[in-house]
């Protein structure tokens, strides 16, 4: 465990995690299965911000206070999953009124494996607390099943086929953690459509108000902070409701933009591209013929 000077506490090792933690040695030093339970309070001035080398993949149950992401609290009294990529920094109270389970996966475990290229496209490692998964019953049932066999397998004797087996037991897991995920954005439709409504009065108000004029083209990154969202669960969300990920919708936003301003005004294109944000007409003419199918001039004379 190493202490940065901003009093960062970053873990090397899954073994400095059950050190810290006061857990027994992992029976394994790259995979680790364990009980929250069992984790031990973490003293008054143990600072709170970690930063960890390695997967981390929690189920956490009941109330188990706050977890801050950001400049962000959220609450976790219904529980649910919960996924830390290496290297992203975790803020966790030191308190620990919570059940549940931590499977821990050093980048190492998976080396001449495909799902160590893989795991990287899943974008849910991304999310922020508040975007947790939601199991139901059944599906807690899957996950709590797949949990118990790499938590079996950690304890049996460890031979030739372990890793192997560890390892594709790791890889269904995260498709099923894939697949719930895209329920839960069906599910709750309702409540991302509601994030679709803000997106649009936040595009109309950037674009209305000309501050792409001062500030340059509205990023995915700014988007998901006026929503508070992570940019990962904002592109997925949208994906799921339109079909196209964050990034694309704002191109369309652009382009519609520039529609409305090609047929109501007598800018030229340079001058509607500084409007946009876009630092080169060329990038703008560009954008726009991809998305149109014509050039602005083009649309601009066939709709005179």
């Amino acid at each position: 465990m190493k202490k940065e000077e901003n009093s960062l506490y970053k873990f090397e090792s899954l073994t400095d995690f059950h050190l810290v933690f006061g857990l027994e040695k992992p029976l394994h030093p790259m995979i680790s299965f364990v009980d929250i339970q069992q984790l031990q309070k973490l003293p008054n001035d143990f600072p709170k911000s970690m930063v960890m080398n390695f997967y981390k993949i929690s189920y956490k149950t009941g109330i188990c206070g706050q977890a801050k992401y950001g400049q962000k609290y959220y609450d976790f009294g219904e529980g649910g999953l919960v996924f830390t990529s290496p290297n992203q920094i975790f803020e966790s109270p030191s308190n620990h009124h919570t059940s549940g389970s931590l499977l821990l996966i050093h980048p190492d475990f998976l080396l001449s494996y495909p799902l160590a290229k893989k795991i990287k496209e899943y974008g849910f490692f991304s999310y922020t607390a508040n975007e947790a998964l939601h199991l139901s019953d059944k599906e807690k049932e899957t996950i709590l099943a797949l949990f118990n066999s790499i938590d079996d397998e950690l304890n049996s004797r460890i031979d030739d086929f372990s890793q192997d087996v560890m390892v594709a037991q790791v890889e269904l897991l995260l498709n099923y953690c894939n697949r719930f995920y895209k329920r839960q954005f069906i599910t709750r439709k309702s409540v991302n459509n509601d994030v679709l409504i803000k997106l649009e009065e936040i595009l109309d108000d950037y674009f209305n108000e000309d501050k792409s004029v001062i500030e340059g083209i509205p990023t995915v990154q700014w988007l998901a902070d006026n929503l508070n969202i992570s940019p990962s669960y904002l592109s997925d969300m949208l994906r799921s409701l339109t079909g196209q990920n964050a990034q694309q919708h704002i191109h369309n936003r652009l382009v519609e933009k520039a529609k409305e301003i090609l047929s109501t005004t007598n800018l030229s294109v340079a001058e509607i591209a500084y409007q946009l944000g876009f630092e080169h007409p060329q990038s703008f003419s560009r954008l726009f013929k991809s998305k149109s199918g014509v050039s602005p001039i083009e649309f601009r004379h066939s709709f005179n």
